[in-house]
């Protein structure tokens, strides 16, 4: 099999899995986690609580990325399908005229945020190599696809629309305007695992690296189990008006 062959089946194939990838990762998360506890043990609490800070402000920053894009997008795009690749019109506007793929830019943030709050150099380093790699085949067969589909109108937007970096001066003004319904409709469980990874970590790195009970947890650090506690509690909300009301639907999308 020729190897572009092969790539595109590979990225087929995660494409249909690519919600997984923080799971495959967890084994080694888990081994990393015992070793957070020096950060606090260098730089004192206020130190880990500016790295604590500083990881959640770039996962927010890659649902905020998620956020206005699939604000403005029409109906037929920016899918979460996961069976196969689908597309109805081509989309170059908006985000998608800074940068070609501005959801896999918001989940490669979001998985950075994650993986800085373990605390780990080395598995912010896999991590980062795990998505980059995994994400690559995606793209390559996802570009194949719309290549295949949209012919020389996606050629024309590729040659000037780069691939993962934005470049703010390509931008173009969306064609409809933007809706926050759209977004709490599509992105209310980004936003949940968001909330539930960071609570996460947090409790179990500090019953791995510092032996603290659920009890002592909830003492010393209530910003988390806080932050979690309202966080289910939108969510759930969400949930509810998305599955049995109409409250945010938006018409023609």
């Amino acid at each position: 099999m020729l190897l572009e062959s092969r790539l595109r089946r590979q990225g087929d194939r995660l494409f249909r899995w690519r919600s997984y990838l923080p799971l495959i990762l967890l084994p080694a998360a888990l081994v990393a986690l015992p070793d957070s506890g020096f950060v606090e043990r260098i730089f004192g609490d206020v130190g880990e609580a500016v790295w604590d800070g500083i990881a959640l402000a770039v996962a927010v920053l890659g649902l905020a990325v998620r956020v206005l894009t699939v604000g403005f997008v029409p109906s037929g795009t920016s899918g979460r399908n996961t069976q196969e690749q689908r597309a109805v019109v081509l989309n170059t506007e908006g985000a998608y005229s800074l940068v070609r793929n501005p959801l896999y830019l918001a989940n490669f943030l979001i998985f950075l945020g994650f993986a800085l709050a373990t605390k780990s150099w080395w598995f912010t380093l896999i991590a980062c190599l795990a998505f980059a790699l995994y994400y690559e085949r995606i793209i390559y067969a996802e570009e194949g696809f719309l290549q295949e589909r949209f012919g020389a109108d996606y050629l024309r937007w590729a040659e000037r629309t780069p691939a993962f970096l934005p470049d703010p001066r390509l931008w173009r003004r969306p064609a409809l305007p933007f809706s926050p319904r759209m977004a709490l409709r599509r992105e209310y469980n980004g936003f949940y695992l968001i909330v539930v990874v960071f609570a996460a970590l947090d409790l179990i790195g500090d019953r791995l690296a510092e032996g603290e009970s659920f009890a002592e947890w909830l003492k010393a650090d209530p910003f988390w189990p806080a932050l979690f506690v309202i966080g289910t509690v939108v969510y759930l909300i969400l949930r509810v008006l998305k599955k049995y009301t109409r409250v945010l639907d938006v018409a023609g999308r």
